[in-house]
């Protein structure tokens, strides 16, 4: 008898671990981000890769001094769903003759007409190389309708003729 008690407590002892076990949550795997490619301003969806400039930077048209004229050093790309975080891909194609330094900026532009700078850095990088910038989380209270490229030449004439590719991912 006492051997039949013993089993029966054993019995209770693990049933009750096994609602103990069974009452755990185990923790999931972190929801994936959901990330997409944006679009530029005035693309068309069409080619292989629709939502990649290709730019070469040139000297603005009607140079006085800096840079007063119209230049290709902007582009901007249309964030078409809600989103709060930005990664920017920039990748260096080719180089004319010495190369110099390329700064680079990029702004969060807001539906409020606001705007905050994101990227302010010069680069160097050598043809097929390049860098990510951010995750960039968009402020509290922003909503964020354009990410804005700016990749320019006019603190450094070498930067002229350097070709480039770029694109914005807007994840959740």
């Amino acid at each position: 008898m006492t051997r039949s008690l013993g089993l029966a407590k054993n019995r209770i002892a693990l049933a009750s671990l096994g609602v103990v076990l069974s009452g755990l949550t185990l923790p999931t795997p972190a929801a994936a981000e959901r990330c997409h490619f944006l679009m530029p301003v005035g693309g068309n969806g069409n080619g292989p890769a629709p939502h990649i400039v290709k730019k070469q930077v040139q000297r603005p048209k009607g140079l006085i001094g800096n840079a007063i004229g119209r230049t290709n050093w902007n582009t901007d790309f249309v964030v078409d769903q809600p989103s709060n975080r930005f990664k920017l891909f920039f990748t260096a194609d080719s180089t004319e003759g010495t190369p110099g330094s390329y700064p680079i900026e990029a702004y969060l532009k807001f539906a409020d007409g606001s705007n905050l700078k994101v990227v302010d850095q010069s680069m160097k990088p050598p043809t097929g190389t390049g860098a990510q910038f951010g995750p960039f989380t968009s402020p509290s209270g922003k909503v964020v309708n354009q990410v804005n490229f700016k990749i320019g030449a006019n603190k450094d004439p070498g930067g002229t003729g350097f070709s480039y590719r770029i694109s914005v991912q807007a994840c959740n």
